[in-house]
């Protein structure tokens, strides 16, 4: 220990006395940390941002402490006297519907909320003018009054003080919505808000038998201290009523999901850039250490141990990743107060200054981690080379691997950072998948610089030298190679991924999946219209073909007698399980759909309740035939038997449910009727028309475009498509610097090749045609990789994970490969050009 010490402390005088001339060397180094932790301090600050002040404002963001939500039924005396025993309650109904002007002119589709006086009982809601809510929709003249979104204002071309018709009522549009404190608990909507009184909702005549139509009752605890207890009472007082539960402290359970995951993901694309980095931090020690070969070599031959030497530049690599974390600590510490700005409107971010250290934490573990794992070897090249090789002007890149304790240090260090990724992250089993990705990428781009290198020394001579001396520059030691196809490859392919995945969803949303999806969506038709509803649609459009069938909406409460909240079930398959779920009966088989496994129920079956269910589905939640599952409809618990599994087309968009019942099952229960209208030669104007049509004559029936919708959900896919270029693009200009690095770090052998060749008569234009077509060589090769590995792994992810049908697209491929062009061409001659300048003199007499 007291020889240890001593050699520590002189180690760490020596590196900060060296440090003081400068950071030349290390600037691509601090940036390449600086980024990498940067994005993740960045993107895990702005999600616990978020996710803290959707727990902190629980109860606003509610409305109540608990809140129970019934599904096309109202809760019984019996259930309203049980909720009301825990404190005051608020009761709002929610369904969407078709609103209209008054000369049948124009509609749109409106997500209702009839809400009563007690609402909201927590947070405030904001309207303008800034009236109270109920003198807003109180009665005035005999006409209800209605606070409406300003969207649908301005999709209807109306102002305040104007009449709008609802089913059968007639509201007088009194506000607007500015602020409304549970908008987000009651998950994303389609359409713009309508809120009313619950009375101007019973004149409207919305809520027949079978609507489908959501019930909310939410509480304001006397008692706080039993929020803990309502959810087991519920279950154990009336076991069959179907409600679902949600409490204050998980007021939006499915936006927090979302959130995570959407920042795990995020995570991971700022590691893939901190990780690309990496390969700029070895690039970067590596050409640091060889310009420090006489003063490696003057430490040796003066008595330092190699052991001193390694300590003196492992703490300036130290100090300087300290600085450079340091840097990407403050960008992460601020990013939530700037994503506050732009998030504000849409989601529950705090804009107050806060620091959130576990955030703060991760991206300093992974930053420092990085840093030694890929750190390491290069200072074991250091402690090997001996002080004569050094003197003689010979680098690093003709040694071998260092001594094994270095690569075994690096070996754990980049365990450490395959396993910190992996424990920290929401979904486990992506984060192995991307390690995994990340380590395969590593070795192909490994073997794809190889096998460039070995490509160039066999091919055959060319008469042009600036060619001739190209190819030879691609395979000789110590060639560029590795370190431009490592650098560049991993980001373009990240990049050609993240487009091709955008592509694929945009052309189908607005091409394949929207050239066969039906035209409309009419939901919510009773029975005692069908006929009439059905005879209008075929006069409106003769050469459309009208689907229609049975709806009624149920809750899975349990698999083979097992509670379903009980059962592990995948992410993949949770969705089925989170709420309620549209399911409909049928004598026949869809037509649609095609039996995987079992048979169909006979006609006129009789016998046990029976259930066609989704092949894909069941499989995520481990079904089989002869399982039985147990719904609630309508307030009762009903049991069926899996009879078959049946594959269904979900990108169709045409009519499809999870679960198909035998029609003996739900005999004589109340229900209402869907209907799909699909006519691929209706034009815009016919659609107009029929939509106008069918809602002045059936106003309490909802008629959806599915154009509008799908011009909604690609509006959706384009700004999270944003969001992840955005994120990507972190990891390209860490490719970027990267390969900026790797060009610098060959800058002095590139000068003294430059100097031999133009002291053997090379001229200087020769010189630029031979490491423009070296570059464009290497740029062409880091293309085609980028373009075959993000290619693969775009289609995994459509064609596999999405199941949707996966094409290539030209533009990507032509926008990367000038990428990769602009790139390796553009940055190596900016390097080259200052090598070309060189004296000749002071460089032949270090030869």
């Amino acid at each position: 220990m007291t020889l240890i010490t001593p050699r520590v402390s002189l180690a760490f005088r020596l590196a900060l006395r060296e440090l003081r001339g400068g950071l030349r060397g290390f600037y691509i180094f601090l940036a390449c940390i600086a980024l990498g932790t940067g994005a993740i301090a960045a993107v895990n600050s702005v999600s616990t941002s978020i996710t803290d002040t959707i727990a902190s404002q629980g109860q606003e963001l509610l409305a109540g402490d608990v809140r129970f939500e019934l599904n096309n039924r109202e809760a019984t005396q019996d259930e309203m006297n049980f909720l009301r025993g825990f404190g005051k309650v608020s009761t709002s109904t929610g369904l969407r519907s078709m609103a209209r002007k008054p000369d049948g002119t124009d509609q749109a589709l409106v997500e209702v909320k009839a809400v009563d006086d007690a609402y909201p009982l927590y947070g405030t809601f904001q309207s303008e003018p800034d009236y109270p809510l109920a003198a807003l929709l109180s009665t005035q003249s005999g006409t209800y009054g209605a606070v409406a979104a300003p969207l649908l204002l301005e999709r209807l071309g109306l102002s305040i003080g104007d009449e709008i018709l609802l089913g059968n009522a007639t509201l007088n549009i009194t506000g607007t919505v500015k602020t409304e404190p549970d908008a987000l608990s009651e998950g994303f909507g389609f359409a713009p808000r309508l809120i009313v009184s619950r009375e101007a909702l019973q004149a409207s005549g919305l809520i027949q038998t079978g609507s489908l139509v959501e019930h909310a009752y939410k509480i304001k605890l006397d008692d706080p201290g039993e929020i803990g207890t309502v959810r087991d009472r519920a279950a154990k007082e009336f076991p069959s009523a179907g409600w679902s539960i949600r409490t204050s402290d998980r007021a939006a359970p499915s936006l927090t999901e979302n959130i995570t995951r959407f920042s795990q993901f995020l995570t991971l694309v700022g590691l893939t850039a901190l990780i690309v980095g990496g390969v700029g931090v070895a690039n970067a020690v590596r050409a640091f250490l060889d310009s420090k070969r006489t003063t490696i070599a003057t430490f040796k031959c003066l008595g330092a141990p190699a052991s001193v030497v390694v300590l003196i530049y492992l703490f300036q690599i130290a100090i300087i990743a300290f600085a450079g974390i340091l840097i990407g600590l403050i960008l992460g510490a601020i990013s939530p107060v700037i994503a506050a700005q732009f998030l504000a409107q849409f989601l529950p971010v705090s804009t107050e200054p806060a620091l959130y250290p576990g955030a703060l934490l991760l991206a300093t573990l992974f930053g420092i981690l990085t840093t030694l794992a890929f750190a390491i070897l290069p200072l074991g090249h250091a402690r090997e080379v001996p002080a004569t090789a050094l003197f003689r002007e010979q680098g690093f890149e003709a040694r071998k691997l260092p001594s094994w304790p270095y690569i075994l240090l690096a070996a754990l260090f980049m365990a450490a950072l395959a396993g910190l990724a992996i424990v920290t992250a929401y979904d486990r089993f992506i984060a192995v998948v991307f390690v995994g990705a990340i380590i395969f990428a590593f070795v192909i781009l490994r073997v794809v610089a190889a096998v460039i290198a070995w490509l160039a020394k066999r091919s055959p001579r060319v008469n042009s030298p600036a060619l001739r001396l190209a190819i030879g520059n691609i395979h000789r030691p110590g060639a560029l190679t590795p370190s431009v196809v490592l650098s560049l490859g991993l980001g373009l392919a990240l990049l050609v991924t993240l487009t091709l995945i955008d592509g694929n969803l945009r052309q189908q949303l607005t091409g394949r999946m929207a050239e066969g999806a039906p035209n409309f969506f009419f939901v919510d038709i009773q029975s005692a219209q069908v006929e009439d509803f059905r005879s209008l649609v075929r006069e409106q459009a003769p050469e459309g073909k009208l689907v229609e069938v049975p709806m009624l909406r149920g809750r899975i409460l349990a698999f083979n007698g097992e509670d379903v909240t009980k059962r592990k079930v995948p992410p993949a398959g949770q969705w089925v399980l989170r709420g309620d779920r549209g399911i409909t009966y049928s004598e026949n088989m869809p037509e649609n759909a095609s039996l995987t496994e079992g048979s169909w129920w006979p006609k006129d079956y009789s016998g046990e309740p029976q259930v066609s269910f989704s092949a894909e589905e069941a499989g995520e939640l481990g079904l089989k035939i002869g399982d039985t599952v147990t719904v609630n409809v309508l307030g009762r618990n009903i049991t069926a038997r899996i009879a078959n599994l049946r594959k269904v087309e979900w990108e169709s968009l045409s009519i499809n449910f999870v679960m198909v019942f035998s029609p003996n099952t739900f005999r004589g229960a109340p229900h209402a009727w869907l209907a799909t209208l699909t006519d691929p030669s209706a034009t815009p104007a016919e659609e107009a028309a029929l939509l106008k049509t069918v809602t002045n004559t059936y106003p309490t029936i909802t008629s959806v475009r599915v154009k509008d919708a799908l011009d909604i959900v690609n509006e959706l896919v384009g700004q999270l498509a944003t969001a992840i270029r955005a994120a990507a693009s972190v990891a390209l200009i860490a490719s970027i610097l990267v390969l900026a690095g790797a060009l610098a770090a060959g800058n002095r052998a590139r000068t003294h090749d430059a100097v031999v060749l133009k002291t053997l008569g090379a001229t200087r234009s020769m010189l630029i045609r031979a490491f423009s077509y070296e570059y464009l060589i290497l740029g062409v090769a880091t293309a085609i990789f980028a373009l075959l590995a993000g290619g693969t792994a775009a289609w995994f992810v459509v064609s596999r994970i999405m199941k949707l049908p996966s094409a290539f697209l030209p533009d990507v491929a032509g926008l990367t490969l000038v990428t990769a062009l602009v790139l390796t061409v553009g940055i190596g001659l900016i390097g080259t050009w200052r090598i070309l300048g060189q004296k000749a003199a002071p460089v032949l007499r270090e030869l």
